[in-house]
């Protein structure tokens, strides 16, 4: 396997990613802050966001942040304050989880991925000063996001929440993008997908099968965490990127090989079903965009 490429410094840059006391997070923050960048680590569990922190070094800061939780999305928020951020790294997620509730009441999946993220970042957007990294997967292909059945109440599937979630998550980056430009910011929006990396995310299915799965998966087929974390890291920091760009490994099927723009769904370049979302979402958060 290729060495990760070298980083530009970073010195005086900050970065919050979230999720990173784990995986491609941690690895992302990992790469961040060896260039000089500081990172914050903004994690559901502050004690494993510590000793993720000891691991990454270079004085990375640990904050309290439950994407499932709107009142620890608006305390994080508040806790920040005015301090800039460079970018700002939407990177936690769940994975075919078995149906639950966030405490706000919204399905797992579309609560935490897409919705915890719009969240944190209309509140956070005054504070970006270059951009905002979304992270998706390859597995957003699939039927478009149901509007009218957004939790799933008519039939709960795992993988179907994770598709719709990741889908949105693509909605959600193109809407923020129209949205950045119509207000004249200079701040970008981008999404990435990691290709197939075996992290811990994958452990956590519904079905024990598949658990099973994915387990030899990641030991036969996927690439590691660090591999996993360059399309990330690309998005944050690579030059000349269009607005809206979706990155992830150009090899084979979008699984490996060096980070680069990757094709996305038609259902993921829907700009009436990206506004609708957005919208929605709002609603549903308490939140709106506030530049």
């Amino acid at each position: 396997m290729s060495a990760p490429p070298s980083l530009p410094d970073l010195t005086g840059a900050t970065y919050v990613v979230t999720g990173a006391n784990s995986g491609i997070g941690l690895e992302a923050a990992k790469k961040l802050a060896a260039a000089g960048g500081q990172v914050v680590l903004a994690v559901r569990d502050p004690a494993r966001g510590r000793a993720a922190a000891a691991e990454v070094g270079h004085g990375a800061e640990v904050a309290e942040l439950d994407l499932a939780d709107l009142s620890s999305v608006r305390s994080f928020a508040a806790t920040w304050g005015d301090r800039p951020i460079t970018t700002l790294v939407n990177n936690a997620g769940i994975m075919m989880v078995a149906e639950g509730r966030t405490v706000d009441g919204f399905e797992r999946q579309i609560g935490t991925n897409p919705l915890g993220h719009l969240a944190l970042t209309n509140l956070l957007l005054p504070q970006v000063t270059d951009r905002v990294v979304t992270v998706s997967s390859g597995l957003h292909h699939g039927p478009q996001v149901d509007l009218g059945d957004l939790f799933l109440e008519q039939g709960y599937k795992p993988t179907r929440a994770y598709q719709q979630s990741k889908l949105a998550n693509l909605l959600f980056t193109r809407e923020l993008q129209r949205r950045l430009a119509a207000a004249g910011s200079s701040v970008v929006a981008h999404a990435c997908h990691p290709g197939y990396s075996a992290t811990n995310l994958q452990s956590h299915h519904a079905n024990p099968l598949m658990n099973k799965l994915m387990w030899v998966g990641n030991k036969l087929v996927a690439t590691s965490a660090e591999f996993g974390s360059r399309p990330t890291v690309h998005a944050v920091v690579a030059p000349g990127l269009a607005p809206d760009s979706y990155i992830g490994p150009t090899g084979f099927q979008g699984l490996r090989g060096a980070p680069g723009t990757n094709p996305r769904s038609q259902e993921a370049r829907d700009d009436d079903v990206a506004r609708r979302l957005w919208e929605r979402s709002e609603e549903l958060t308490g939140t709106s965009f506030p530049l």
